[in-house]
């Protein structure tokens, strides 16, 4: 049954694949509706309708959360979205099912208690969509490479071309007169290789246009080990850099910072928390190994490895990582990196003079 309120109410939804819970709430956690629809965006500007003007309304982070963040802030919603680890203690309740995980999360929001997450705006959402299409098309074209040099292993054909993939390779490849199964499998692979490197194409064409007035994504370039794929994924990954007030913020949402425990006189610290963008790590990590030592990044991964020995080879890049991210947030907060040397001054150009 529903109770009639004209105050500000919190909402709190549990989303799911085709359906879902919303149970309504005043600011003190009376509870005024509980209510379940099938997801669809008429169904719930219908919903959100009862809850009075500008709701506060929160949803957690889950599978498929772009379309009900979107509708809800259409129909003059304030949108919180919930951290999944943030409400990871829901899974240890004795009793859990959709309405309580809904009036948990209301409660969470009216209390302060949320654990939120940045809801990225719609530019980048589309952004991080074809950085990471890409980045998925790369490893399924790398797989089916694999696939191909697995099949040569197994008939033991030695290769004997440097990049069975490049230029000469088609021609190797097709001299090479393999076997059946084994031949239709490599032809088969090829073609959708092809397919892949169009497609991977296609996206580098179509990210580098979004991205071409972008003042970031040409000031991170001057970094070393940073192109213009990398340079995308940062860019899609970190979003808006303004939302973190310093380089360390953005260090530990990148989850590049160690772990803390500590418990009266006992203090722990571990391994990277890995809690941030997988993405965004990986770009950063990528740019290490492609910098050289004599680079402002590789300078502290050969410190600490000429400190600690070559066992240390990983903390070392993660320490490097750290670094660049913090080289990343000064350029895209400030629109240039000032520890960068600047760029030698061209000579005049002088007109010789004419014979009198």
């Amino acid at each position: 049954m529903e109770t009639a309120y004209d105050g500000r109410q919190v909402v709190g939804m549990d989303l799911h694949r085709r359906r879902s819970v919303l149970v309504r709430m005043t600011g003190d956690g009376r509870r005024l509706a509980t209510a379940r629809i099938i997801n669809s965006p008429v169904e719930l500007r219908s919903q959100i309708a009862r809850a009075g003007k500008h709701p506060e309304v929160v949803l957690e982070a889950t599978y498929g959360w772009y379309w009900a963040a979107g509708t809800l802030a259409a129909a003059g919603a304030e949108v919180h979205l919930a951290h999944p680890p943030g409400v990871k203690a829901f899974t240890y309740r004795r009793v859990k099912n959709d309405g309580r995980d809904a009036a948990d999360l209301a409660d969470l929001l009216r209390m302060g208690r949320l654990a939120e997450a940045w809801i990225a705006p719609p530019e980048i959402r589309e952004l991080r969509e074809l950085t990471r299409y890409r980045i998925k098309l790369v490893h399924l074209r790398t797989s089916c490479k694999d696939q191909v040099h697995a099949v040569l292993a197994k008939l033991g054909v030695p290769v004997t071309c440097s990049d069975i993939f490049g230029k000469a390779g088609p021609a190797w490849l097709d001299a090479l007169g393999l076997p059946q199964p084994y031949a239709g499998k490599v032809t088969s692979l090829r073609q959708i290789i092809g397919v892949l490197d169009a497609g991977i194409t296609m996206l580098g064409e179509v990210i580098a246009d979004l991205l071409a007035g972008h003042q970031g994504y040409q000031v991170i370039q001057q970094l070393p080990g940073i192109g213009p794929v990398l340079a995308a994924v940062i860019i899609a990954e970190i979003g808006e850099v303004t939302r973190f007030k310093n380089p360390a913020q953005l260090c530990a949402w990148a989850g590049l910072t160690p772990r803390h425990r500590e418990s009266g006189t006992k203090i722990t610290r571990g391994r990277v928390t890995k809690q941030g963008s997988r993405m965004l790590r990986w770009a950063l990590i990528e740019a290490i190994q492609r910098a050289g030592s004599d680079s402002v990044t590789g300078a502290v991964k050969a410190a600490i490895i000429a400190r600690r020995g070559k066992e240390t080879r990983n903390i070392a890049k993660v320490a490097a990582a750290r670094k660049l991210l913090t080289l990343i947030y000064y350029g895209l907060r400030d629109g240039q990196i000032r520890c960068l040397p600047a760029p030698a001054p061209e000579p005049p150009v002088t007109t010789p003079a004419r014979a009198a």
